[in-house]
């Protein structure tokens, strides 16, 4: 979904500038004129929906140095760029150490605003995925911190969130792929073992001569090649959650001594004297059917009616197609900053093949899928040809990248720019791919043309052809002069 900008000026002029250029771009605009509108928006239930503020320094009820301040204890994540139209080494100094993100002097052509822009929600995404990292690895990923929104997925957080209250064993079920390790770390995150170790053993990857050991740890000298004493995963693990994954491939003679750790909350190291207490929560996970797997006696039954306390059922991402689209423009906005690209949305027709998609590998499948696409596409939005796998295994027909076209009478029909080549570049099409309405190609080039000659009413009409009142009179139909302040703003602009 684009992102939305808050352009805040006490100036309409500059107001109608700004958003004529930022909305070329491929962004939404909403404004605010002044500061205190401004923060009444951000705190506002929507307030969530901006990613960006554009901030004039200059304003007579509040300043922007009073927001930047204000902004600092409600949203210190909101990325700010700074426009005044007196600049100096003081004033930006100022505004950075306020928490400003660049620092831009009026008039700023179209492209420094977009490439500001561009550039800010860059280094607020990265952060976003460095916080993510961090807390990930400081072991305090929280519910809150999952992607997914899905009457599905607000099951599994719902459960999640009860189990965490206690220490109960908890099994994790799901496809792989489906992200069962992200939930168990939320689980971790939200209890009361936060920040405490959080040790991952994949069952089914462990060499079966070194089970115990790496499980259980060893004494120095307990076997050959024994050099040194080794801690077990449940050691390493002690205070925190050890997540046993695919835990159905856990050999039998380790399941008996995993069913006496949990029963009795012991450990007995290979080559060990005595048991080691150890206190650990217990998280498992397969992707396997274990009531089949046990009444087939490959499990036992007393280990999984143990380790089954808790289940929790993570849908497979064809029954959650809710998620698809919010997952994948995720995924969009961390790889297209990590990749600098300009890409930014999916077309229509991408939307519908994604969604349609039965993705067998779930949310890992569809991550490296869009991570391809980034990667490969040169436009601002990803279309049905950057998924060429996808579009095969549904049986449509191998594609080039479509481009948008003006069909002007009597002439040839011209390809337009595309929309991430420039600022002032029209699209004839909407994006569901149809045909724009004459009027509303007309109305944005004339906003066009105001951004381009910075409101220079004189030379936009001599540009476009057309005589200063007959301008005037389009500005009006289009709501450009909805009050008398904003009609004199503009007649001082053209002269």
């Amino acid at each position: 979904m684009p992102q939305t900008i808050l352009v805040v000026d006490d100036d309409p002029v500059q107001r109608r500038l700004l958003e004529a250029a930022i909305t070329r771009s491929g962004m939404n605009v909403v404004t605010a004129p002044g500061g205190q509108p401004a923060l009444d928006m951000l705190n506002s239930p929507k307030g969530d929906q901006f990613s960006l503020m554009l901030l004039d320094l200059i304003m007579p009820d509040l300043d922007g140095m009073s927001v930047m301040t204000k902004l600092r204890v409600s949203h210190p994540d909101l990325p700010v760029i700074v426009l005044t139209a007196k600049g100096g080494i003081d004033s930006a100094v100022d505004a950075m150490r306020a928490g400003a993100s660049d620092f831009l002097v009026k008039p700023a052509s179209p492209e420094r605003i977009t490439v500001s822009i561009r550039n800010a929600l860059k280094i607020g995404t990265l952060s976003g995925e460095v916080t993510r990292l961090k807390k990930k690895v400081e072991n305090r990923l929280v519910f809150d911190d999952l992607i997914g929104k899905s009457p599905e997925m607000r099951q599994v957080i719902r459960l999640g969130q009860r189990a965490a209250q206690s220490n109960i064993p908890i099994l994790i079920e799901g496809e792989s792929g489906v992200g069962k390790e992200l939930v168990a770390r939320a689980i971790q995150g939200s209890s009361d073992r936060a920040g405490k170790p959080f040790v991952t053993v994949n069952c089914g990857a462990i060499p079966e001569t070194l089970v115990e050991s790496i499980l259980f740890g060893h004494e120095k000298g307990s076997f050959t090649g024994a050099t040194d004493k080794h801690l077990g995963k449940f050691q390493e693990a002690d205070g925190g959650t050890l997540f046993l994954d695919e835990i159905g491939e856990l050999r039998l003679d380790m399941q008996v001594k995993l069913l006496r750790a949990l029963q009795e909350g012991e450990i007995d190291p290979v080559g060990a004297k005595r048991p080691i207490k150890v206190d650990v929560r217990i998280i498992s996970a397969t992707n396997r059917d274990m009531a089949e797997l046990t009444r087939g006696g490959r499990f036992r039954e007393d280990l999984y009616y143990r380790l089954n306390v808790f289940p929790i059922v993570v849908p497979p991402l064809r029954e959650r197609r809710h998620d698809i689209l919010e997952l994948a423009r995720h995924f969009i906005d961390r790889f297209a900053a990590e990749e600098s690209k300009t890409v930014s949305e999916l077309t229509a027709e991408a939307i519908a093949l994604i969604e349609s998609f039965d993705w067998p590998g779930n949310v890992r499948q569809l991550e490296n899928t869009i991570f391809r696409a980034v990667v490969l596409c040169d436009g601002s939005m990803l279309d049905v040809c950057d998924f060429p796998q996808i579009a095969g295994a549904l049986g449509i027909e191998p594609c080039e990248r479509r481009p948008e076209v003006l069909h002007v009478a009597g002439h040839a029909t011209l390809p337009a720019r595309p929309i991430s080549a420039s600022p002032y570049a029209v699209s004839a099409t909407n994006i569901e791919g149809h045909m724009r309405k004459l009027e509303e190609l007309e109305a944005e080039i004339i906003r066009l043309a105001i951004g381009r000659y910075e409101g220079r009413m004189s030379e936009v009409a001599r540009r476009l052809g057309i005589g200063r009142s007959t301008l005037y009179r389009k500005l009006k139909e289009l709501g450009f002069e909805h009050d008398d302040e904003t009609a004199e703003e503009l007649k001082k602009a053209a002269g």
